[in-house]
């Protein structure tokens, strides 16, 4: 929507698309939904995920981490996609790529996580298994169609607040979590704390950055970002001359416009999360860093290397 909106010059200000960060994208949106799916599933239902057939509909990163999370819970599961190179990601990764149409007939626990509209619609729930488990993890109540269960149900029994149990026309049954909004925040409390520090850390400096676009002094600033720190330690010394240019263009840039975190941000967000996980870095010599042509502090990759 965001860009949709930058596109179609819809903007009034420069805006960070924060959620296109490594350190959103990579880890709240796969590992954040690879735990709290399985949470608000297990809150809401107690059932018995091992030996059912999982549906997860869209391979992005909010999919890859809950068809992870259901295959490691014992499910077999089956991946729905659009787009061929994350439908050959599922298959490589093992799992069954079908459409809907395929899925609706066999699948017990239905999980949507495109970020689209009409997913899950009237037949597919026509021809649903009895107390098949319908959720959506991945955008607003539209990508089921609330609307239409609502409007066909002969009978809603209310199991327990956000779990809602549908009788079909067929007589058969389909149990929908939160209403069809986000099952991690209506059944569950959401990612946890060090995953979400990751995502509210991208959302601090993308704030800084805007409020200081016109700065200067702040352009050098976050185009060296970090590279002073440990530079010594890595057998280079910290770099004394701004790329002039450099700084004006990147002031100039942040015109009306959608944005991402430049590189060296998002690698200063995981920096500051390693020691929570014990992890230490390994430091490039200046003879390594020559030969790979990059700096001894970062940033380590190009702005378009896909993680």
């Amino acid at each position: 929507m965001l860009n949709n909106k930058g596109k179609d010059h819809g903007l009034l200000a420069p805006a960070i698309n924060v959620n296109d960060s490594v350190t959103k994208s990579k880890f709240d949106n796969l590992y954040g939904c690879r735990e709290s799916l399985v949470d608000g599933i297990k809150r809401a239902t107690d059932v018995m995920i091992a030996g059912k057939i999982g549906v997860v509909a869209g391979y992005g990163d909010v999919g890859k981490g809950c068809a992870q999370a259901l295959h490691a819970m014992g499910a077999r599961v089956m991946v729905t996609e659009i787009d061929p190179i994350n439908a050959l990601q599922a298959a490589m990764a093992g799992f069954e790529v079908v459409t809907m149409e395929e899925a609706a007939p066999l699948g017990q626990i239905f999980v949507t996580t495109t970020g689209c509209r009409d997913i899950l619609v009237g037949k597919h729930f026509e021809v649903m298994r009895e107390n098949a488990i319908v959720c959506n993890i991945g955008h607003f109540d539209i990508e089921i169609d609330v609307a239409w269960v609502k409007k066909n149900a002969t009978e809603k029994v209310s199991i327990k607040p956000q779990v809602d149990r549908f009788t079909m026309p067929n007589g058969r049954h389909i149990i929908l979590l939160a209403e069809g909004r986000l099952v991690n925040l209506g059944c569950a409390t959401g990612h946890s704390s060090f995953v979400m520090s990751c995502s509210f850390t991208n959302q601090v400096l993308a704030q800084i950055m805007l409020y200081k676009a016109g700065d200067k002094a702040f352009a050098k600033k976050y185009i060296e970002f970090a590279r002073a720190t440990e530079a010594e330690e890595a057998g280079a010394a910290p770099k004394k001359e701004v790329d002039e240019a450099q700084a004006k263009s990147s002031v100039e840039r942040m015109s009306v416009g959608v944005y991402v975190l430049p590189k060296i941000l998002d690698e200063q967000v995981a920096l500051l999360h390693l020691d929570h996980v014990n992890a230490k870095l390994t430091k490039m010599t200046k003879v390594q860093a020559e030969y790979m042509h990059l700096p001894v502090e970062g940033p380590f990759k190009s702005e378009m290397y896909r993680y």
